[in-house]
């Protein structure tokens, strides 16, 4: 018989969710589940827009209990929205407005939380493909990754036991991060499921929200966010006073040894720092301050291949990781670099990501990044490029402070100064808003 997981494995009187209102039981979730699909047509794709994270996670439930599929993209532009239509026939939008964001059909989502369940829990087979979710486009064009249940489920269990969430305290879940991006949906959409944890469902985007948020919840509390958010977090005079986090959660980007230990100070709270990829989701941890190799999850085999890197784990295949890996014992590793990371010019390698943190520690370079023309190996004459948010310096003294810190052939042939960098919600720079803005400003 094919194994099935349940959609919520939590008791009836579970919180899953808080908002300024009170909370969402896991009775109250179903209940909620079940009024919002009998208003989908069965088997259309559905693509959850919704803000709110408990209306996000009812959405998503709601698409499963009629067998749909969740299409979990973060830019809802009317292009994008246009592109998904045309890929994904029959495609419904959802969220909380009235108004249709595009041409598709469209239901409202405002769940009434009170309800009572109509039926037992639904039991879901874990080869059942629940979501297809997008990559961030940093890389390149947004590519689809198809989520299966058992999948999503298994992982929501193994973060629980990495994280040590205590059955007998369940966490409280603060993300800054939006639940269409896959850290984002891992941890505070999936892990309310299964887990004991509870996910706020408000404003948690901005300093302020993130203070009244803290005030709010009840102890203890799991921050989590980006290297950026944390940065900006830290620098607030808000967050001076008051109770902190009991941990902090980073992923998106690499985190600042620096970073962490100035949380770990300012909070009393470990920070752990995740790493994975939408391709595969959340796969190991590390507390940054006291290590550099990271644990995988619980459930999860990492392999060296002859081509790279692969991860598998319970109903999901072997992926090949973009990532250079070097296996250590007892489950850790190290990580080498990204393989699309690494440039090459007159017979020398580089890391962009290397040559953009010293563009970073250069005094006055609030933002900032390295960035390769998609014919640098093939045009002799093409160099790096380097787009800098620096409102105190100029660009001449930034390639100044360049040169003795640089190998001369990584050096751009100018900085280009720009107001600041297309960062979307979870501080990633989508490569064609890049390449855009440094044709633009070379234009300006």
């Amino acid at each position: 018989m094919a194994p099935s997981y349940p959609l919520i494995g939590r008791a009836a009187d579970a919180v899953l969710f808080r908002h300024s209102g009170g909370v969402v039981t896991a009775a109250g979730f179903l209940a909620a589940a079940e009024d919002l699909a009998a208003r989908l047509p069965p088997g259309a794709p559905v693509i959850d827009l919704c803000r709110d994270r408990a209306a996000f996670a009812v959405a998503f439930a709601a698409a499963l209990l009629v067998d749909s599929v969740s299409l979990l993209a973060g830019e809802r532009s009317p292009e994008r929205l246009r592109s998904l239509a045309e890929a994904h026939p029959g495609a419904v939008t959802l969220s909380e407005d009235a108004t249709p964001p595009g041409p598709m059909p469209h239901r409202r989502v405002c769940p009434d939380w009170s309800g009572t369940p109509v039926g037992p829990m639904r039991w879901l087979q874990a080869e059942r493909l629940a979501a297809i979710v997008f990559t961030s486009g940093s890389t390149g064009e947004p590519v689809a990754h198809r989520k299966r249940w058992g999948a999503l489920a298994v992982r929501s269990m193994a973060a629980a036991a990495q994280f040590g969430l205590d059955p007998w305290r369940p966490a409280e879940v603060l993300a800054t991060v939006p639940p269409q991006h896959m850290y984002g949906f891992e941890t505070s959409v999936l892990l309310p499921l299964h887990a004991p944890a509870a996910s706020w469902s408000g404003a948690a985007f901005y300093p302020d929200d993130v203070r009244m948020a803290l005030a709010a919840l009840p102890a203890p509390v799991l921050l989590v966010t980006t290297p950026l958010q944390l940065r900006a977090l830290l620098d607030a005079p808000v967050t001076a006073g008051g109770d902190g986090p009991a941990g902090v959660i980073s992923a998106t980007a690499p985190l600042d040894p620096a970073l962490a230990a100035r949380a770990e100070e300012h909070w009393g709270c470990w920070v752990q720092e995740i790493f994975g990829a939408t391709e595969v989701g959340s796969i190991a941890s590390r507390r940054t301050t006291a290590e550099q190799a990271w644990t995988l999850y619980p459930g999860l085999e990492l392999a060296e291949e002859e081509q790279g890197a692969t991860v598998a784990g319970p109903f999901a295949p072997p992926t090949p990781l973009a990532d250079r890996v070097a296996l250590l014992p007892r489950r850790r590793f190290h990580l080498l670099g990204r393989s699309s990371d690494l440039v090459k010019l007159g017979g020398r390698r580089a890391s962009l990501s290397g040559l953009t943190r010293i563009l970073a520690a250069i005094p006055g370079v609030e933002d900032g990044v390295f960035l390769a023309p998609d014919d640098l190996e093939a045009r002799p004459s093409a160099r790096l490029m380097v787009l800098a948010v620096a409102p105190r310096r100029s660009a001449e003294e930034i390639l100044a402070e360049l040169r003795p810190r640089v190998d001369p052939v990584f050096l751009p042939r100018r900085v280009q100064l720009v107001a600041a960098l297309p960062r979307n919600e979870l501080g990633k720079l989508p490569r064609a808003a890049l390449l855009a803005l440094a044709t633009g400003a070379r234009d300006g």
